[in-house]
This record gives structure tokens, sequence and C-alpha cells, in this order.
């Protein structure tokens, strides 16, 4: 049966008239659209996901561990070789203990919330006692004129203070949760009571010893943990202040910290005894690196003229080797890190999970900009090393320890955990694959051979 449009066709020719134009095939729908705005959708879609955190977070601490030990061996063979040491000494050593954090990691991701909860007191005061002696002559060491060490026979040696930011992450949290539990953040005074002394004493174990870099990073978990629970901008601002005034005057009593702050972009380093010595050839490292860097090795300032290479001032090995290519892979990484992290605290109901993301999230970011910040010239020099990046297994332990909180954290949102218990296993997938194997084999004939 002729359709109609074919009928008006020739009626419209059987007049002299021209015929109308054939209807269009409807057009089909895009798969999606191109151009930035196709791609931020598509990025802001994977985002989305239950598991993106979780693999953001596992994927993102392994790399910056794995590059750092790669940046360590780099960095610290000309050191091993000055003390008459094995080139690999000081990998061997970051390498032992980034198995002894793999395995704390591990542990962390899989406790439940509730262990972690537990494990806050006796973290607590076992830091405590611990940053106690080593102020006890004969215990506690001193290094680089700062007493922060205890010596475990050997080589090895513990930084407490390293372990005091975890302890107060962990407590601070639980203490805040129990709070909120009772409707007693609503009140200034149980907001900061006993937070802010017990973070003092925190701040006061540590100044004993001399480490300001140290007491800077605990400060900045105090208000991570307080802007989390929602502290008024009064509140948080008077803290800030006395803690601003606090540190200036701390600043202002020591002639060392005076001279840090007079290095602030320094190009020139003087002679070998030059307070600036460090901060230039700090700069003269990054510059050298250009876009892609001279090679992995191939760090002329590690030949004696950067000090401390493969601890505090690894980044700018980094960008010598590695060029700037290599340290913005390093800062997206943190940074990738640390989002996910906000994501991870911006997505729970459960308060002691919100307060302890957010104050793992604020510890390793906070510490990664003032590192990074101290080798680009526009901070001081704290003396604080890069997270799970730099020379230092007292650093590296409780470090990867808090990212194993943040994966057990991500682990534990339910659109995550139903994303999880609907994966197959292990057994089940190699089972599968096993089983698809033997269907596509073709039984032989009984008489081949």
């Amino acid at each position: 049966m002729p359709s109609r449009t074919a009928g008006t066709r020739k009626a419209a020719a059987a007049r002299g008239g021209p015929a109308p134009a054939a209807p269009r095939p409807p057009r089909r729908p895009r798969a999606g659209r191109g151009g930035v705005r196709g791609l931020r959708e598509r990025v802001m879609r994977a985002w989305d996901r239950p598991l993106t955190a979780y693999y953001v977070i596992i994927g993102a601490g392994l790399l910056i561990t794995a590059l750092g030990l790669v940046m360590v061996y780099s960095a610290s063979m000309i050191t091993a070789l000055r003390y008459d040491l094995v080139p690999s000494y000081f990998f061997r050593k970051q390498f032992f203990a980034a198995l002894l954090g793999a395995g704390l990691l591990l542990a962390a991701s899989r406790m439940p919330v509730k262990l972690h909860r537990a494990l806050a007191y006796p973290i607590l005061v076992g830091a405590i006692f611990l940053m106690v002696l080593v102020q006890v002559p004969g215990i506690g060491v001193a290094v680089g004129g700062n007493q922060n060490w205890i010596s475990l026979g050997g080589p090895f040696m513990l930084q407490p203070s390293e372990f005091g930011k975890l302890a107060l992450i962990l407590w601070g949290a639980d203490l805040l949760a129990r709070k909120q539990d009772m409707k007693l953040l609503t009140q200034w005074k149980h907001m900061l009571v006993p937070l802010v002394p017990g973070t003092f004493l925190l701040l006061g174990l540590i100044m004993l010893g001399g480490d300001m870099g140290t007491a800077i990073i605990l400060t900045a978990i105090l208000f991570g943990l307080l802007w989390t629970a929602g502290a008024p901008t009064r509140l948080f601002v008077g803290v800030l202040a006395v803690a601003g005034a606090i540190g200036v005057l701390l600043i202002k009593t020591s002639p060392h910290r005076m001279e840090r702050f007079q290095c602030l972009g320094a190009s020139d380093p003087g002679g070998a005894g030059d307070p600036c010595w460090q901060a230039a050839h700090g700069i003269y490292a990054l510059a050298s690196g250009g876009w892609f860097g001279s090679g992995l090795g191939a760090s002329v300032e590690k030949w004696g003229q950067l000090p401390e290479a493969h601890t505090d001032f690894i980044f700018a090995v980094t960008g010598e080797e590695l060029g700037l290519a290599g340290t913005l892979s390093v800062l997206a990484l943190f940074a990738a890190l640390g989002y996910a992290g906000i994501r991870v605290a911006g997505g729970t109901e459960d308060p002691f999970v919100r307060y302890a993301a957010g104050g793992v999230t604020t510890w390793i970011t906070a510490q990664a900009v003032i590192n990074v910040g101290a080798v680009l010239g526009l901070l001081p020099i704290a003396g604080v090393p890069l997270p799970l990046f730099s020379y230092g297994g007292s650093a590296l332990l409780p470090t990867m320890f808090a990212v194993g909180l943040l994966i057990a954290f991500a682990r534990q949102e339910p659109a995550a955990k139903a994303a999880l218990a609907m994966r197959p296993g292990w057994g089940e997938r190699a089972g599968g694959r096993w089983k698809s194997m033997r269907r596509r084999v073709k039984k032989r004939p009984s008489g081949e051979r």
C-alpha cells in the first residue's frame, strides 16, 4: 500500500508544482558530549561511583610510597658512601619500614570501627609515655639539635612524636564523637575541654625537645578536628589567635628559628656555614631539573651540596632528576589522596569516622604543604618530612597506619560495602576462568595420542 507521503508527491508532480522534501530520518542520540564539558561529565560520573574513593586512597597511597622508595635510594646513595656504608643502606632500612607499614596498613584497613575507637586511649597513653622517656637522660637522643628520639639499639631509632599525631587523631575523634552522641558539642566548653588541654600536653612534650615542625603539624590536626566538628568561627579564630601568639613568641625567642624566616626566597647561599645554604640549594635543584629532569640518579646537588637530600629535601632531588613532570605527579597524588579523604569524611553518618578521616586528611595534606612550601622557598624550613615519601621509618609507620584508617572508613560506606559484597572473590574468579577454559578445549578422539 503506497504511503501518504508518496501519494502527495505524485499529486504535486501532476499539478506541476515542486514535490515536498522527503522527511528526514530521526537523529540517533549521541553517546556522549565531546570536548571539555563531556570529559568533565565522564570524570564526575566516575568519581560518583561508590568505590572510587576506596580505590583512589589505595592507589595514591601505594604509588607515593613506591615512588618514595625509588627516590630514597637515588637521593641517599652519596650520603651512605660518605659514611662508609653500602649505597643501598638507607634504602634497605626504608624498604624494611615499608614492609612493616604495609602490614600495619592492611591490619588497619581490616579493623572494624569499634576496634579503632578501642585503640584510641592505649595509643595515646603509649605515645605520652614514650615522649616522656625522650626527656630522660641516657634514653633520649638528640638529632639535629632536637631531642626527640629514642635509641632502639644499633642503627634503629624511634621518634615518639610521630605516633603522637596518630594518637591525637584517634583520641580526639573518639572524644568528639562521644560528646556529639550526648549532644554536648553545642557548648563551647565541651568542644574545647579536654581536647585543647590534651593537645597542649602533647605540644609541651614535643617543644621540650625543640621540634617546632612536629608541633605545627599537631596544631594543624587540632584545627582540623575543630573544623570538622563545626566549631563556631569566633571559637575557631580564638584558638587560632592563641596558637599564633604562642608560635610567634617561640620564634622570636629562638635565633635559629628567626634565621629560617630570614631565608624565605633565598637564592644566594653565601658560604658553607650560611643559614640559607639549604634553602638556596633546594631552589637550585628544582631549577636545574627543567621539564623532565636530568634523569633518575643524575642529581648533582645530592653530592654534598644539598643537606638532608633524602629526608626533608627529597622533593628537591625529585625535581632535579624527574623535572617538573615528576614533581607535578607527586603533587597530583597527594591532591587525589586528600580529596578522597575529604569525600570519606563528608559522606559518612558516623561521627567518629568523620572526625578521624578529617584529622588524617588534615595531617597528610598539611605536612605535605609545609614540606613542599619549604623546598620551594615559600615557607620557612620546618624540618618535617614529606609524608610516605621521605626517608624515616618512624614517620612512615604511623602514616601508613593512617592511610589504612582511610581505607577502612571508605569500605564502611553503605554503597561501597554493597558494591564490595557483589564482587566475586578471587577463588570464584579463578574458578570461573578455569571452567570457561575447560569449555573451550575440544575433546580429543579416543584413538588420538
